[in-house]
């Protein structure tokens, strides 16, 4: 018997959404949801040459992941927040395969006319360039080293990255000028990059932050079905420190009644494994992330969605969202403030409250002056 969610009130969002079994193995999302830039809505037309019975039985075939290469015109973005510590980012992929339902980046596909929900995690942009763009910006000469963090939007440790490799080929670019940096990810794939990574964190030039959202896997498969198991992610933080890398964990998005009861346990599961420091941010339902969440909660725990919603409502001044600077990454009220001293006392209590590493950005040389130090040899 087909689903059909609730239609919102962006006629650009209502629509009928029709669930199969199928399109849901390994895919955070199965709706195709138009995006707040649609135009119009066309019905389908009988042609005569039987395209309706080819789309009807297409639309039994399982997703699979599209690649689509893009030349990047530049690849550093400068962080405008006030809430976020890091200055500049790269992210080398629009879209992720992971399918977080959560991902605050989905809306992003809506500037490309694509739907935040399906395309997003099924239809990936590749910046091929991303490394030949980031060796020109670093070898201007008024170029400045600043905290740069990797992967921000979209997890450049990806399952696609294991082919494409544009993540390696930029921590081997960072790793050359010896240009300090940090990672997030949710991705053992980093594990793979070791051998660039953990010279630079003997240098204090690199450390890393791991996602981990909930220990509980029958969760973690329906919030993030592409991502690493929380059982590998906490191996790979034991790996990362071994090899001298100093990591934090990431306890985001924090959502109320589903993983937020874990919190004690997830941070004291990190610390076991050698993390450092930790960090929480509450969950946030930017543009198409708020109707697509909300069927999720529909599908997967309909007992709790009111409670959740409502409780998110308390975080958020009574709406889905709040995009206000100082708030966003925090929340307000009874239980913002809750969670902030749970995070507080949990991580004294298992020796995550330490400073973050201060990386050290005055190691830096251009590309061309490493070249140019080369040929004196």
């Amino acid at each position: 018997m087909p689903v059909k969610p609730s239609t919102q009130a962006n006629p650009a969002l209502a629509q009928p959404l029709y669930v199969r079994p199928d399109a849901l193995k390994g895919r955070g999302s199965a709706w195709a949801i138009k995006h707040r830039f649609s135009k119009d809505l066309r019905e389908q037309f009988d042609d005569g040459w039987g395209s309706l019975q080819q789309e009807a039985s297409e639309e039994h075939l399982p997703p699979v992941t599209q690649i689509i290469e893009e030349q990047a015109k530049s690849i550093l973005s400068t962080n405008q927040s006030p809430d976020i510590s890091f200055d500049v980012s790269i992210n080398p992929y629009r879209g992720c395969e992971h399918g977080c339902i959560y991902c605050f980046a989905r809306p992003t596909h809506s500037y490309l006319n694509m739907s935040p929900g399906l395309d997003f995690e099924t239809r990936i942009i590749a910046k091929m360039n991303a490394p030949e763009r980031l060796r020109e910006a670093l070898s201007k000469p008024g170029y400045k080293p600043r905290l740069l963090c990797l992967g921000t939007a979209t997890d450049a440790y990806q399952p696609v990255e294991r082919g494409l490799r544009i993540t390696r080929r930029i921590v081997e670019l960072l790793a050359e000028c010896e240009h300090a940096f940090s990672v997030v990810t949710k991705s053992s794939g980093i594990e793979r990059d070791l051998d660039l990574i953990a010279p630079m964190a003997a240098r204090k030039q690199a450390a890393v932050y791991v996602s981990i959202t909930t220990l509980d896997p029958h969760l973690a498969r329906a919030l993030e079905p592409r991502a690493a198991a929380p059982h590998r992610r906490l191996r790979t933080i034991k790996t990362l420190v071994e090899a001298g890398v100093p990591v934090g964990v990431s306890v985001s998005p924090l959502i109320p009644f589903l993983n937020e009861p874990e919190l004690e346990r997830i941070l004291e599961a990190a610390a076991e494994a050698g993390a450092r420091s930790a960090f929480s941010i509450p969950l946030r339902l930017p543009w198409e992330v708020s109707p697509l969440f909300k069927d999720w909660l529909q599908q997967h725990a309909p007992d709790k969605a009111e409670r959740v919603m409502a409780r998110l409502h308390d975080l958020r001044g009574g709406r889905d969202n709040d995009p206000r600077f100082g708030s966003r990454m925090r929340g307000e009220g009874l239980w913002a403030e809750l969670m902030s001293q749970r995070m507080r006392k949990a991580c004294a209590r298992f020796g995550l409250n330490r400073q973050r590493v201060e990386l050290d950005l005055s190691q830096f040389r251009r590309p061309g002056a490493v070249a140019e130090q080369g040929e004196l040899f």
